[in-house]
């Protein structure tokens, strides 16, 4: 028997199953974690916000779900800075999932597409943190290299000014 796969009006696949808190797709009929609707469209404000408190309720799955959107709908101006947020925040989810080597890989794109944007020398926007979300990750990654703990509290940075710290943060 042929599984049939979840289409939208348009034809395009589409996964309706039920994920758990790290985005893993459960079986049908499992109580999973509430979806991102998958043509959530945000302005870049609102995307922060509704970003930050997914990273904070310890989804970064969602978070680059929510990310993800704003990046797609972006005009090419901004694209390639909520590309490198969306990265980061499945650097996280990989981090979640116990993929060192795939957390460690996003994390460090994610981080040098915001450089990028910083030598561009554009604004941030929405109020954005860059230095610290950047910071942030390049010390999750240094620690996920060297094989020292990235508990739960390491999976939410925070994305706007007057940033929390956590411990190993080399923030100024």
């Amino acid at each position: 028997m042929t599984a049939t796969r979840d289409r939208d009006e348009r034809g395009r696949a589409r996964n309706a199953r039920p994920r758990d808190a790290a985005g893993r797709p459960l079986r049908r009929g499992a109580a999973g974690v509430e979806r991102v609707p998958e043509d959530l469209v945000l302005a870049p404000d609102e995307a922060v916000a509704e970003a930050q408190r997914l990273l904070d309720e310890g989804l970064p799955f969602q978070a680059h779900e929510v990310l993800e959107g704003t990046w797609k709908d972006c005009t090419d101006d901004g694209r390639e800075l909520w590309r490198a947020l969306a990265q980061l925040a499945v650097g996280l989810t990989h981090t979640q999932r116990g993929n060192a080597r795939g957390a460690v890989a996003l994390l460090r794109r994610g981080a040098e597409g915001i450089r990028v944007w910083r030598v561009l020398g554009r604004p941030a926007p929405a109020g954005l943190d860059l230095d610290g979300v950047t910071a942030h990750a390049d010390t999750l990654a240094d620690d996920i290299e060297a094989g020292r703990n990235a508990g739960p509290d390491r999976l939410r940075p925070r994305l706007r000014g007057g940033a929390v710290r956590h411990p190993g943060d080399r923030r100024p």
